[in-house]
């Protein structure tokens, strides 16, 4: 049973399928994923319907989970999310998911998104990935490592005091 309520911030077409993976752990409660379908009408709609519909989801959600894949940082609305929840107060946290399988296959590191946005310091980021003896990428291993402590690293989320 989910413990927090969260909104989780990641990049779309990317990462929606380890966005999933984190999901189906169940320790906390996310805003409902938008199919790619409903995110194209919302898209389609414009800019304020985005904001809006962001707004809405982040309302009365008591953190903010930053999924951090190889290109999380470089989109506008994830940036805005960050600096919307830092305004507002909202505890923060970054996990980076890079390690998950999304099709069979992981992916690479990507920047921290915190360092993009504006006035924003000091939030934890944590990474899950496990690697072979190889040096490549684990899923199983990352996806365990992932459900035993993703409740904690959310409980260490950060907040403007200020």
């Amino acid at each position: 049973m989910a413990t927090k309520t969260v909104f989780y911030s990641f990049h779309y077409e990317r990462d929606v399928n380890r966005v999933q993976l984190v999901r189906n752990i169940n320790a906390l409660e996310g805003q409902p994923l938008l199919n790619a379908q409903d995110w194209e009408a919302v898209q389609r709609r414009g800019q304020q319907a985005i904001v809006d519909w962001i707004d809405e989801q982040m309302r009365y959600k008591r953190a903010v989970v930053v999924l951090i894949g190889q290109q999380t940082a470089s989109r506008p609305w994830v940036i805005y999310e960050i600096e919307k929840a830092w305004k507002e107060k909202k505890p923060l946290v970054g996990v980076r998911i890079h390690g998950l399988s999304s099709f069979g296959s992981a992916d690479r590191e990507g920047a921290n998104p915190f360092d993009k946005a504006s006035h924003v310091s000091g939030i934890p980021v944590f990474d899950p990935t496990v690697k072979d003896w190889h040096g490549g990428i684990d899923t199983k291993a990352t996806y365990s490592k992932l459900v035993d402590n993703l409740e904690g690293w959310v409980a260490q989320a950060k907040a403007r005091v200020w």
